[in-house]
């Protein structure tokens, strides 16, 4: 699976990718409690992956960054936490979860939360099954503003940071960046 890029400054707050994982995560044994929904955070007994974080001066996506050495795969005690090496996201077994949280209370990233109904671990699988059929996750679909978007984001960011970096550098009166070229 290609990286999930997200680019805060085009994200207006929207929620659509919440609510877009919440559809995609809902299923007959985990069915939706409300059909309007105002509040997406107020969703009860809906499997979220993702979060959005709002305020007035901002927004901030929480998701799993599905580690390649994943500490929550080292840390759960009864293996339900897995690397799908494959599409390279990490997924929760919920017939394995014990509910345990240990995989949460090593995640430096706090992308693992409690399913408010079943009690066990719930965090983004990327979706996994969309990858399967080579269909980009629902929240990136969703995105009208495109700030979420799938590969070339580490470059974007990079290119970001250096642009940012020089910015800086150059309004505090600083000497060039090494390896930076005359404009």
């Amino acid at each position: 699976m290609e990286d999930l890029h997200v680019d805060m400054e085009l994200c207006t707050g929207c929620r659509a990718c919440e609510l877009a994982c919440a559809a995609e995560h809902t299923s007959a044994e985990l069915p939706a409690t409300t059909t309007v929904i105002e509040d997406p955070a107020a969703i009860e007994g809906v499997q979220r992956g993702i979060r959005l974080q709002t305020s007035v001066a901002y927004a901030r996506f929480e998701r799993c960054l599905h580690c390649t050495d994943a500490p929550c795969v080292t840390a759960c005690p009864n293996g339900a936490m897995s690397l799908d090496e494959e599409l390279g996201v990490v997924f929760v077994d919920a017939a394995r979860c014990q509910g345990c949280f240990m995989c949460a209370m090593v995640c430096p990233f706090g992308a693992i939360s409690r399913h408010p109904d079943t009690g066990l671990a719930l965090k983004c699988d990327g979706c996994r099954d969309r990858a399967l059929e080579g269909r980009s996750p629902a929240c990136v679909e969703a995105c009208e503003a495109k700030a979420l978007r799938m590969g070339g984001g580490e470059d974007a960011a990079r290119r970001r940071q250096r642009d940012k970096a020089r910015e800086i550098a150059e309004a505090m009166g600083l000497p060039r960046l090494r390896g930076e070229r005359s404009r």
